[in-house]
């Protein structure tokens, strides 16, 4: 009992924590119409604007994702948390370009920990074999955090103005960040032991046995694949995300509000697949997750062709694609960027979790780095079709790699199983 309430605190603080990091990301995809009307910014430079968060969010990220196996998840996290609401608090107060990439930059290095963190804090309390179903629930929280960011950002927006929809996130984060400087705990600082699970290796904020380079984590086998594949599922999410919205006000003619709130049909989906795509490629395919997440990407990216063919048809066809979307797009990524990381970062005696998550969605993260600049200058020269078929064309080579990744996987458990078997001969 004392084991099982330990784990849903963790749980739930480190859900917590996670969907609170999109209070303070989401504001900037709703306030950019705000932005271009009242400050004549041009969507090339709103899309700069999405680089100035997003690139130092992937930087960061690879270069320093070791943070949590070296300080421990606690510290790390809380720090991340009360920076990126300190860096964000008074966003609404200027009307420069430059400060607010500035601001956005600052905001982005800081979060760029949070997810290697909370794996790092939420894996140590459960062993392997439950970790594909717990980190699928717990996965939610990117997409109902981006849900809740949003409806926060659209209510403040509406009834107080764009420039009062940074505020009050920032104070609700910033109270998350004290919350997990008091509470995220590992089972070592409670003396409890996990059954199955070796406690020494696996529990205490010591640091890891050595800090894996940039080559190293790119050479273990299966790492790349997955890195790739989260690369492409993320730019495709991260479009939605950002220019959505846009499209829906600029191209569809939805009001505000709507253009605002619709795309969180995305998010929406993503919630649903993330808490279930894991429990059915675990009774579907036996746990075969590239392959799973594969079939999943593959699913998405023919949504999304729907999505495209029949974006004037009125906004039950495009609610419902963009959530068949979001369930098969956002479902894999606590696959890919959590439970699949994890168990590479455990094998032959690591304990290098963080660093190989960090290195995953770091990476991934180098595609919302790209899409903003990208997206802009392919609207302003080919019109908003433009961006559909890049995101289409994306999600496509997403799924390509993560086959390739199931391949390499394949044939590793066959060399295993035949040295196993020369051995006992």
């Amino acid at each position: 009992m004392q084991l099982k309430y330990h784990q849903a605190c963790i749980f739930a603080l480190t859900w917590m924590a996670y969907a609170g990091t999109y209070l303070l990301r989401k504001p900037l995809a709703v306030v950019k119409t705000d932005l271009s009307n009242e400050l004549s910014m041009t969507k090339t430079e709103l899309g700069w604007l999405d680089t100035a968060m997003l690139f130092p969010y992937a930087t960061v990220q690879i270069v320093f994702g070791s943070s949590a196996d070296k300080y421990g998840p606690r510290r790390t996290l809380a720090v991340c948390l009360l920076i990126s609401a300190l860096s964000m608090a008074s966003f609404g107060s200027w009307q420069s370009f430059y400060v607010y990439a500035i601001l956005l930059f600052i905001n982005g290095a800081a979060q760029s920990q949070a997810w290697p963190s909370c794996v790092k804090g939420l894996g140590v309390w459960y062993t392997t074999q439950h970790r594909n179903a717990i980190f699928g629930i717990w996965g939610t929280c990117t997409f109902a955090g981006g849900v809740l960011g949003t409806a926060l950002a659209v209510h403040l927006q509406t009834h107080h103005g764009w420039r009062q929809a940074f505020l009050i996130p920032s104070l609700l984060l910033s109270g998350l960040g004290l919350l997990v400087l008091l509470f995220l705990h590992t089972p070592s600082d409670y003396q409890v032991t996990i059954p199955g699970k070796d406690l020494e290796s696996s529990t205490s904020e010591k640091p890891a046995l050595a800090t894996p380079s940039f080559v190293s984590l790119w050479n273990l086998p299966m790492l790349k694949e997955v890195a790739v594949s989260m690369f492409c599922v993320k730019i495709v999410r991260y479009c939605v995300f950002m220019w959505l919205p846009m499209y829906l006000h600029q191209q569809l003619h939805y009001g505000k509000t709507e253009s605002g709130m619709l795309p969180t049909s995305f998010e929406i989906g993503g919630v649903i697949g993330s808490a279930s795509l894991g429990c059915l490629i675990q009774r579907l395919l036996r746990g075969q997750l590239l392959l799973g997440s594969g079939l999943a990407i593959l699913a998405s990216t023919l949504s999304l062709v729907c999505f495209l063919l029949t974006a004037s048809w009125g906004a039950v066809f495009n609610v419902t694609l963009m959530l068949i979307a979001g369930a098969f797009n956002c479902g894999v990524d606590p696959i890919l960027s959590g439970s699949v990381p994890s168990e590479i970062g455990e094998m032959d005696g690591r304990r290098i979790q963080a660093s190989v998550s960090g290195f995953v969605n770091g990476f991934g993260s180098l595609g919302t780095v790209l899409q903003g600049p990208m997206v802009g200058a392919i609207t302003e020269y080919y019109g908003w079709s433009g961006m559909l078929y890049l995101i289409i064309t994306l999600s496509l080579l997403g799924c390509i790699a993560s086959l390739k990744g199931y391949l390499i996987s394949t044939r590793l458990r066959q060399r295993s199983t035949t040295r196993k078997h020369e051995m006992c001969v």
